[in-house]
C-alpha cells in the first residue's frame, strides 16, 4: 500500500463525509464541506504527483485512482440534483458513463488487459472538478454565506439557471464523446476482453 494509493483511499473515504456534511440542514457543515471537498480533490493531484516523482506506480493505482475521482465528482453531481440545482437526467448520463468505463477497466484488469484513458477524458475530468469547484464555491457562498463580504446579488448572477444549464449541458457533451472515444479507441482490446 504506497502513499498515493493511501490518499486515493482517503479521497474514498472523505466522499461520504463530503455528502453528510454538505446536505445537512448546518450553515457550518455545509461551509465545512466544501473545505472537504478541496482536501479530497488536492489528494488526487498529490497522489498523482508522488507516483510520477517516486515512480509509486502500480496497477491497484492505475485502477484506484480514476475509481476515486469518479466517486467524488458523482457524489457531488448527485448531491446538487438533490439540491434541484442540476438537472437529473444529465448527471445520471455522466455517472452511467463513469460506471460503465470503470467496470470495464476493472474486467480488463482481471482479464490482463489495460484500457487507459485517453487524453481527453483526463481533461473531462479536470473539467468536471473545475464546474464543481465553480458551483460549491458560488452555492456555499451563496445559500450558506460563506463570503458575506460579496455581494449577494453578484453571486446570484454567477448561480443562475441559465449559464449553469449551458455549462452543464457541455459538461454532458465532453462526457458523451470521451465515452464514445473511449470505447472506440480500445475496440480491438474490448474484443479481446470479451472472446
Amino acid at each position: 500500500m504506497t502513499i498515493p494509493n493511501q490518499l486515493t483511499i482517503t479521497r474514498i473515504v472523505l466522499t461520504p463525509f463530503f455528502a453528510f456534511f454538505f446536505l445537512s440542514n448546518n450553515k457550518i457543515l455545509n461551509q465545512i464541506s466544501l473545505f472537504i471537498f478541496i482536501i479530497a480533490a488536492l489528494t488526487d493531484w498529490y497522489d498523482g504527483w508522488l507516483a510520477r516523482k517516486f515512480n509509486y506506480i502500480s496497477n491497484l493505482g492505475k485502477f484506484l485512482d480514476p475509481l476515486a475521482d469518479k466517486i467524488l465528482t458523482s457524489t457531488a453531481f448527485l448531491c446538487f440534483v438533490a439540491l434541484g440545482i442540476l438537472e437529473l437526467w444529465m448527471v445520471l448520463i455522466i455517472v452511467i458513463r463513469d460506471i460503465l468505463v470503470t467496470l470495464l477497466r476493472v474486467y480488463g484488469q482481471y482479464k490482463g488487459h489495460i484500457l487507459a484513458a485517453s487524453f481527453l477524458a483526463k481533461v473531462k475530468t479536470i473539467i468536471q472538478m473545475f464546474f464543481l469547484y465553480y458551483l460549491l464555491l458560488v452555492y456555499i457562498g451563496l445559500e450558506k454565506e460563506l463570503f458575506s463580504f460579496i455581494d449577494k446579488n453578484y453571486l446570484k448572477y454567477l448561480l443562475h439557471v441559465d449559464l449553469i444549464n449551458v455549462l452543464m449541458y457541455l459538461i454532458t457533451l465532453i462526457t458523451v464523446y470521451t465515452g464514445i472515444t473511449y470505447y472506440y479507441n480500445n475496440r480491438y482490446t474490448i474484443k479481446e476482453i470479451f472472446k
